[in-house]
């Protein structure tokens, strides 16, 4: 069986979540997977010595970064982000610098985009990382095509991933890639992970990404369009609700929650479809009336915009109708 040898860099203030959910899932594949040694892990550090996490735990590495690739380069070398990545030890960028090239796939999750930037790895490469440090990314180091939606980005070896929980979904598509779906699917099942989000899929909810509405009314309604995303959400049906104005509707709406009621109800249109279509055994065409879309080609429409695959090509690849069994 072939070896992908994974490296996993630590530092002080690194974030546990993005250590230990690619670790899991990496692991997970030699255990429940039948893939038993596929991919060795190792820690390590600068010197070898304990880290402490950003939450305060701690970690003890299984060498110096230095031992660790004695032996050659790792197949996949993976970068945890974190509180640490906001003032780097320049020997760790060094480091990053001259033997992250080497690795046949660089990966990083949430904030450790920072430090591959930081050591010039990501120049002239499509790259994405936590939300919050988008901007950062992109204002700081302009020779990265940062992509501040998706939850994972693969450009050829290198792949990136938004914050924390998003590296799971990244190493369950490279577990993908080396060893099949149904590995993949069996690692997530065995996490209680029961879908593998698409890289494409926005890292926010139209909860999240809107702001929540200051005046009651307006909060009051963006909660009732979550849990009737079939009903008419038309501005003007909008408006006769909250008992405004279209005009003024549209205007409070916007500068309430930093985004069109227009946008939202698509969000959330979106997001309805798509967990219907991932947990439930309803037709496309029946998705498409319970999300409010109406027809099948205005929802397949939609899908396509968003997510760059038709809803029933989406889902094949994410419907899981088989939940995990205890062991």
């Amino acid at each position: 069986m072939t070896k992908r040898p994974v490296l996993v860099v630590l530092f002080d203030g690194v974030q546990s979540l993005d250590v230990t959910g690619p670790v899991e899932v990496f692991a997970g594949a030699g255990r429940v997977a039948g893939a038993e040694g596929s991919y060795p892990i190792r820690t390590a550090s600068l010197d070898g010595g304990p880290v402490r996490t950003h939450s305060g735990l701690r970690m003890l590495p299984d060498s110096t970064l230095a031992a660790a690739t004695e032996a050659g380069p790792p197949h996949t070398l993976l970068v945890p982000g974190g509180e640490g990545t906001r003032h780097p030890d320049p020997l760790l960028i060094d480091w990053l610098r001259e033997n992250a090239p080497h690795a046949e796939r660089l990966v990083s999750v949430c904030t450790g985009a920072l430090l591959l930037a930081e050591a010039g790895l990501l120049d002239g490469h499509r790259a994405t990382t936590h939300w919050l440090a988008c901007d950062h990314l992109a204002r700081c180091y302009p020779e990265v095509e940062v992509e501040p939606d998706p939850i994972f980005v693969r450009d050829g070896r290198l792949s990136t991933s938004a914050g924390v929980t998003a590296g799971i979904d990244l190493a369950l598509a490279l577990v993908e890639e080396d060893l099949g779906r149904d590995a993949a699917l069996a690692v997530a099942r065995h996490l209680v992970v029961f879908l593998r989000r698409p890289g494409n899929q926005a890292q926010f909810s139209a909860q999240l990404a809107a702001q929540t509405a200051r005046r009651e009314p307006l909060r009051e309604l963006q909660h009732w369009i979550t849990e009737h995303p079939g009903a008419d959400l038309s501005v003007e049906a909008l408006a006769a609700r909250a008992r405004l104005s279209p005009r003024h509707f549209a205007r409070a709406f916007r500068a309430e929650t930093g985004t069109t009621p227009g946008r939202y109800v698509d969000r959330v249109r979106l997001e309805h479809a798509r967990r219907l279509l991932e947990e439930s055994t309803h037709g496309v065409q029946e998705v498409s009336r319970a999300a409010g879309y109406g027809t099948s080609e205005a929802m397949r429409r939609a899908f396509v915009k968003a997510l760059g695959t038709a809803p029933a090509d989406y889902r094949r690849r994410f419907h899981a109708p088989v939940h995990p069994t205890s062991r």
